[in-house]
C-alpha cells in the first residue's frame, strides 16, 4: 500500500468533506436553476474521489460501505456524462440531478455513520447505531434528501434564458 491506513483515512475524510460542502453549494445551484460550473466540477470530482478512495481500505469481506461506494459510482457514472457528454439534453437533465443528489446523500449518510462511530458524544447516544438518535438522524436526512431531490429535479428542469 502506498499510503498508511491512517494517511488514507485523513485524505479520504478531507476529500469527503470537500465533496459534501461543495455538494450543498451545487444543490443550491440546482434549486435556483444555476449550473455553477466550478462548484459542480469540484463536487463531482471530489465525490468520485471519495468513492474511489473508499475501495483502497483493506476489507476482508463485502461491507455496507462497499455497497454504498458501488451505488455512488453508478450514480456518478450517470451524472457525469449527463452533464459533460450529453450536456443535460432531454432526460439527461433529470438524470444528472437525481444522480448528483443521490451521490451527495450517500456521502452524507456515510458521514453520519462515521460521526456516530468516532465522535464520543454521538457514540454514547448510539453505540450500536440501532438506537433512536441514530435512526432518527438517518431518517430525517433521508426525508430531507428525498424532498431536496424532488425540488431540485423540478426546479432544474427550468432552463434559464
Amino acid at each position: 500500500m502506498i499510503f498508511s491506513v491512517r494517511t488514507l483515512t485523513v485524505v479520504h475524510v478531507v476529500i469527503s468533506l470537500v465533496g459534501i460542502g461543495s455538494g450543498f453549494v451545487v444543490m443550491y445551484g440546482l434549486l435556483t436553476a444555476s449550473e455553477l460550473h466550478g462548484w459542480t466540477a469540484l463536487f463531482l470530482s471530489t465525490t468520485l474521489a471519495t468513492s474511489v478512495t473508499g475501495f483502497l481500505f483493506p476489507f476482508q469481506k463485502f461491507t455496507p460501505a462497499i455497497g454504498f461506494g458501488i451505488v455512488s459510482l453508478i450514480a456518478l457514472a450517470l451524472a457525469i456524462p449527463a452533464l459533460y457528454i450529453f450536456e443535460l439534453a432531454g432526460a439527461w437533465r433529470w438524470i444528472y440531478v437525481v444522480g448528483s443528489v443521490l451521490a451527495l446523500y450517500l456521502n452524507v449518510f456515510v458521514g453520519i455513520v462515521q460521526a456516530f462511530q468516532k465522535v464520543p458524544v454521538l457514540n454514547t447516544l448510539a453505540p450500536k447505531q440501532s438506537e433512536p438518535p441514530f435512526v432518527f438522524t438517518q431518517l430525517a436526512v433521508l426525508v430531507l434528501f428525498v424532498v431536496l431531490g424532488i425540488f431540485t429535479t423540478i426546479r432544474f428542469q427550468i432552463v434559464p434564458i
